[in-house]
This record gives structure tokens, sequence and C-alpha cells, in this order.
């Protein structure tokens, strides 16, 4: 017990009133027999003097040894209530002393500091001295939630008599009353008293740690490894200079050098806070069961073998090290297998650091379970890579394992997978686009057409009108890019060969090219004849080439660069041997299409198919070229891939399979008329259409030309007005209709009037409105199309009717 001795304040009033009335006394007495003679008054006013002196002594000795025996009193006892409380105690007096104070005060406040002046964190310090004040005047005062060292105190400050205050501080409560004292102070009992020593008896080291790393309590035997002493006093030492950390990960004694046997460490947190105090258990790991040293032969063993398996394996030790990865892991990760980065997290991107050392740690702290995370490599930061974790036992230094599942070939099979869905998706989106604009467009086409013909040339508002009509025609020219891209054009496919393709579009690439662009044609041999439509085929041709060109004269202004355009057979064998999940085993002909410019890089690699999608300045590229592009070919029947090698230029190859069968059958549609000139018409026309803008545009320009025109809305509408009127000369009608579509209403209208001519228009393209026509005679007119245009089909299918 540390204790400070009685000290009462000193009354020193008796004493100096004693000192002034014997010399008052004297004095009196001397100017007495100075002034008189008189010997006998002199003396009787020294003897009043010496008489008060004497009882002011007297009373003042008897005063002080009171107060002395009732204050030796009052501290014994204090002394004894001091060391009987069960958490730091102590006295202050009047005076703001520090009169005693019991051993856990002293433990807890080192150098026996005065309240309130204690070293708490934050504003404990003002908090406390409030309530010491509050005390004096109440009588009692409290304060909650004192930090220190990483407990949290409650202190009640009580006013003993008039002249002291008693400081007393408990363990405080868990937040909402749940009564949960700190833990660390019962740890550090244990691990000093008998708990520790039975710990230490089957060779554990048990020492209590403080946030900061200072040593609460050890037991003996960590005492003795660490100092050499079983008795000395670690109390308040830092724990890591007592320890040595190797580069190999293993934790020895300072004082035992790199002879010493490597620690493994358990650790046993008192809280939930990243702050709070812990209790670690140090264990010699060749007395911490079978174990196996890396350059032991059974750990070669083992890492031989994680070497030969095809998925990507890595161990990791208790530190969260790396300590084996094999070729298969470092292929992924794109890492070097000889020289590793130190740390599974320094693979990943930033984001995915802390969450996969904070499951490396769980699982080497003994999780015997296995998960699974998503994380992203920082070599392929947009793909995220499916990592599973296992706590490892019996492999010597490593205690967890890493498997990437998914790896570079199954990942490009799920990424192409993907892009196809999306780009089947956008390409039945685009097509819905193109038919709703192409209604409009057919519209606005319809209404100048009309207008023109009431304006001559010489007009003023007749220019206007022709630039409006312009501009609905590179509108339509849009949506036939958007209904390329969605595979839903019109193709009149021939049987052709590419090379006589490629020879064809030649002399138009050498203008577009420039003279900074050299253009190298290469045709092989034994190339199969493909069935694709030439006009399209060379629009693909003509774009990847233009594209081309902007790459290489944007990197070298001045000098350009090569195109080189490649026609070569692609034999099934040869297919088979690239093993790609995409292209089917089978014949191709293959159109290259390479050039030397920068290339693209791959992070938009993915994307250049994508509709819209440019990196060209703004107004300077609609996104719709490769995109045309790849509609194309997909509608062909032929693959397209990009490629773009590090250094290197742009590489597109196209597969377009070789044409095994003879010339398709001719569809059944009714053969068209050739074109005449528009004259006066003559017959009864049905005009089904459920656009009303159209429907009106057509209404006009066939009445105009002489047709009588029975309109309906919708399919229901046409059946009942055909029901009750004579048999028309002629049926137009739209493919897609709400309710009830064109052909279907057709195929009703047929029953009644089997050879009726048909005129469907639609937004749609032809080739894809096919499949679901089955019908004889029946003649197609794409939209957006002109009042003259109408007037040239109608015509034809009734002059052939």
């Amino acid at each position: 017990m540390a204790t400070s001795p009685l000290s009462p304040p000193r009354n020193d009033a008796p004493r100096r009133s004693m000192l002034i009335a014997g010399a008052g006394g004297v004095a009196a007495a001397l100017v007495i027999l100075g002034l008189i003679g008189d010997w006998q008054l002199a003396a009787g006013f020294l003897a009043a003097a010496l008489l008060i002196a004497g009882g002011l002594l007297a009373f003042w000795r008897l005063s002080r040894s009171a107060a002395a025996t009732e204050a030796n009193e009052d501290w014994a006892l204090a002394h004894a209530l001091a060391e009987a409380s069960d958490g730091p105690l102590a006295v202050t007096d009047r005076s703001g002393r520090l009169v005693c104070a019991n051993d856990a005060y002293r433990r807890l406040f080192d150098g026996l500091p005065t309240p309130p002046s204690l070293p708490f964190e934050g504003d404990g310090e003002s908090r406390l001295g409030a309530a010491g004040r509050t005390a004096w005047r109440d009588g009692e005062g409290q304060v909650a939630a004192l930090a220190r060292r990483g407990r949290t105190l409650d202190a009640r400050i009580a006013r003993a008599g008039d002249d002291m205050l008693l400081w007393h501080f408990v363990a405080a409560r868990g937040e909402g009353g749940t009564g949960a004292a700190n833990p660390l102070p019962a740890a550090i009992s244990a691990i000093a008293g008998p708990v520790g020593e039975r710990l230490g008896a089957a060779g554990v080291m048990a020492v209590a740690i403080q946030p900061d790393g200072r040593i609460e309590a050890a037991n003996r035997v960590f005492a003795a490894r660490a100092t050499g002493s079983a008795e000395a006093n670690v109390e308040g030492r830092d724990f890591a200079r007592l320890m040595l950390a190797e580069p190999t990960g293993h934790v020895r004694f300072e004082r035992e050098g790199g002879g010493g046997n490597p620690l493994r460490l358990i650790q046993l947190p008192l809280g939930e806070s990243a702050d709070a105090p812990i209790v670690l258990a140090l264990i010699d790991e060749e007395d911490a069961g079978f174990t196996v040293g890396l350059g032991d032969d059974v750990a070669a063993h083992v890492r031989a073998l994680v070497g030969l398996l095809p998925i990507g394996l890595a161990m990791v030790d208790r530190d969260g090290r790396f300590v084996h990865i094999n070729a298969a892991f470092a292929s992924a990760t794109a890492v070097n297998a000889a020289a590793p980065p130190l740390y599974p997290g320094d693979l990943v991107v930033r984001e995915d650091k802390a969450a996969l050392a904070d499951a490396i740690r769980r699982f080497s702290g003994g999780a015997s379970h296995v998960a699974d995370m998503q994380v992203r490599l920082a070599a392929r930061p947009d793909e995220p890579v499916a990592l599973t974790l296992a706590g490892a036992r019996g492999l010597g230094d490593a205690s967890v394992i890493l498997c990437l599942k998914e790896t570079g070939e199954e990942g490009q099979l799920k990424r192409q997978v993907a892009q196809a869905t999306k780009m089947q998706a956008v390409g039945q989106l685009a097509g819905g686009v193109a038919h709703d604009f192409n209604n409009i467009l057919t519209a606005i086409i319809g209404h100048c057409d009309l207008m023109l013909m009431r304006h001559s040339p010489g007009d003023s508002d007749h220019d206007d009108i022709q630039q409006v009509r312009a501009n609905a025609n590179r509108a339509a020219a849009l949506t036939r890019q958007l209904l390329a891209f969605s595979r839903q054009q019109t193709l009149r496919p021939q049987v052709l060969q590419l090379p006589d393709v490629v020879s064809e579009v030649s002399n138009l690439l050498t203008r577009l090219l420039g003279e900074t662009v050299r253009l190298e044609v290469k045709h092989g041999r034994g190339l199969g004849s493909v069935r694709a439509d030439p006009g399209q085929l060379e629009q693909v041709i003509v774009n990847l080439a233009v594209n081309a060109r902007d790459a290489m004269v944007a990197a070298n202004p001045a000098g350009g660069g090569t195109l080189t355009i490649e026609t070569l057979a692609v034999g099934r064998a040869a297919v088979k041997r690239m093993g790609d999940d995409v292209l089917p085993v089978g014949d191709y002909a293959v159109l290259r299409i390479t050039d030397t410019g920068t290339g693209i890089p791959p992070e938009i690699l993915p994307k250049i198919f994508e509709p819209f999608f440019t990196t060209k300045e703004v107004g300077k590229g609609t996104g719709l070229g490769l995109s045309t592009v790849y509609g194309i070919v997909k509608q062909s029947g032929g693959y397209i891939f990009a490629e773009s090698p590090p250094g290197q230029g742009a590489r597109f190859t196209i597969y377009l399979p070789v044409n095994t069968s003879a010339e398709a059958p001719a569809p059944k549609v009714a053969p068209k008329a050739p074109k005449r000139p528009a004259g006066w018409g003559t017959g009864t026309v049905v005009l089904v259409e459920d656009e009303a803008m159209v429907r009106a545009v057509a209404e006009r320009a066939l009445v105009r030309q002489g047709y009588k025109v029975l309109t309906a809305e919708n399919g229901e509408a046409a059946l009942e007005l055909i029901a009750r009127c004579e048999r028309p000369d002629l049926l137009v009608s739209d493919v897609v209709m709400p309710m009830m579509d064109g052909p279907t209403m057709v195929a009703k209208v047929r029953e009644r009037y089997p050879d009726l001519p048909i005129l469907f228009m639609s937004g749609y393209a032809e080739e894809q409105l096919r499949r679901s026509i089955d019908l004889d005679n029946v003649a197609f007119l794409p939209k957006p199309f002109s009042v003259q245009q109408l007037t040239e089909a109608v015509g034809g299918v009734m002059g052939t009717a």
C-alpha cells in the first residue's frame, strides 16, 4: 500500500500569542521601572504577562496533542478502508494534497498523481475536476466513462467530513445497462496468479498487452524466456522490443536471437473495438504438433504437387505472406512465380485489399470452413474473379490455401457469351427503334412529296421542302444502319468468291485511303465460295478500311501506314486445333484486315461492336460503323473477331462458312413487274395501316393517282370492311399491327379471295418478315417510302394481277 504520512495543517497562532504576551509584559515592566522607579509595580506587570503566556502555552500543547491523536486514528482507519477497496481509491485534503492511495491506484496511475489531475484521455480530467467541485459543494459527485489505457472507468467522489475527499474508481458498465465490466483486470489477475502458473507448466507463455504495446501482466515463464529471469518485472515494457520478427515470418525472443525456437502467437482480444487490450499466448513451434518446414522433403513434395495442378493455387502463412504459388496462379494473376509479391493484397485493386486481408486473417486464425469471394485483380481490374479460401493444417508454414476458380479460357468464354447476349438484346432494341422511326420518316417524306407537287422549282418554298426531304432521307440511311446492326436488313445473297469482292472494292479503297496509307492485298489458295450479299460485304470492307485509315493517320500524320487485306482458306482441322468455343468446326473462307496503327486499348476492345460507341470526337462519328459490320457478318452466318496485340495495330478477322450446297430455291414470291412510268390508276385499293399519319399520306397519294381507296386502322376493321364491300383489286397492309397482324388478316381474306394480290409495307426488313409471311403472290414495300415509290409499287402489283 502506498500512503503519504499524516500531515495536518500546522497552527502557530497560540505560540505567537504566548510570545506576544511575554514580550508585552517585559516591555511594560521596564517602562514602569524607568518612569516611576517602582520595583514592585514593575514585577506585578511582569508576573501577569508570564501567567498569560503560560496559559496560552498549556492550551496550545493540549490542543495539538488532541488533534494529533484524532488525526492518527482517522488515517489508520482510512488506510485500512483503502486497502479493502476492490478498485483504485485515493483521499485528498482541503488543500488538494494526496493523503493516501491504495495499490490499485498506484498501478493505474504511475507516480501517484493527485486527483483530479489524472491522465485520462480526452476531456476526462476536466470532467473529473467538475465532479470534485460538486462533491465539495453537495457532498457527492459522479462522472462516467473515463478512458485510461484501454479501460473505461466510472468515478465516485464523496466528501468525508469538512476537510477530505474520497476518490473511488470502478470499472464502467457496458452500454445499454448490460453490466458487462472490463475484462482486463480479471485477465491481469489470472495471468499473474495461479492460472498463469498452470499455463507456464504446460509450456504456454501468457502476457496481457495494452493497445500501445505495453505489457500489463505476464506469467513467470514469459519473463524467464524474455529476460532470462523468472522474477524480472516486465510490466510497462514494450512487448515488441522483446521480440524478433524475421523476413521469413518467424517470431522469436530477441534475447535468444536467430538460434531460438520460433514461436506461434495466438491472440485473444479483450473487446470488440480495434484498440481493445489483448492477451497473447506464445507457444514454441516445435512443441505445437506436426509441422513441416519449407526446406523439408515433405514440403518439396507438396510444392511439386501444387505446381502440377491445372488450377491456380497459392499457399499463405499465418502472417498473410505468400509461401508458394503454382504456375497457373501466377499466369492468372500476371505475376512472376519465381519472385511473387509479399502479400496477396498486392495482387488486387485497392478497394479489395482490406476484405482479402481480413478473410486471410480469419482463416489463418483457425477457421476450418471454405469460403468464396469476388476480387478484382490489379492486372485485370474490369474482370472480377472467384477466389476460394480454405484453412490449411500440417503443411508447414502454410496456414491458408487460395484457389482461383476462374482462369483464362473459362473467363474468356463467359465474357464472349455475355457479349453475344448483350449484342442480341441491343439488336432487338435497335430493330424496334428503326421500325417506329421508319413510320415517322414515311410521313415526313410523303408530306414533302405532296407539297412538292404543289410547288414548282422556282417557288420560294420549293428549296425548303427539298431540304426537309433530303434530311429525312439521311435519317432513313441511319435506320438502315440500325437494321444492319440488328441483322434485320434485306439481304440479297449470292454465291461469290471473296477475292472477287476485294478486287471490286480495291479501286474505291485506293481513293479513300489517301496518299499516306499504302494498300496491300494478299490472296490465299483454295478458297471456297461463300453465300453473301456482295454490296453489304463491300460495305464491311469499306467501313473497316476507313476506321484503319483514321487510326493510322491519327498516330502518324506524316507517315501514314499500311493496310493489309488478306483472303485465305481455313479448313475444318485448323479450326478444331484453334479450340475456339465460339467458332464452330467447319470450313471457312477468311477475310482479314490489318493496319499498322497504335491498336485498340484493352479496356475498349470489348465495347467496339456496341452501337453508338465511338472514340472519335463529337460530330466525327456516329458509333454505328463497327456495329453495322457486326450485324452484316452475323446476318450472313459468319463470325468476326477483333484483336490488338501489344505494340501492334488492330486486326479484324471475318470467318464466312464455305457454301457447300447448290443455289437455294427461289422464294414463293410473286415476280416483280418491271417499273413503268407512273400514270393514272384505276381500281379499288384497301389500305390497312395502324399509324394514322402513314395511312393519311398513303391514302392521299393513291387518291391523287386515281385509285378508289378504302382505309382501315387494324386487321379486324379490314375484315369487316372487305366483308361488306365488293371485291377489291388490291390489298395494301402493314405487317406489324396490334391485335391482328397483317399476315393473319391476309390469310383470312385469301380464304374468300384466293387470288387477291397483296402488297405488304413495313418498317422492319423484308428478310426478317419473310419468316412469318408464308403466302404466295405477295409483294413488299419497305418503309420509309416516297409517294412515287408507293404509286410505282401499287401500279406494278396491279399490272401483274
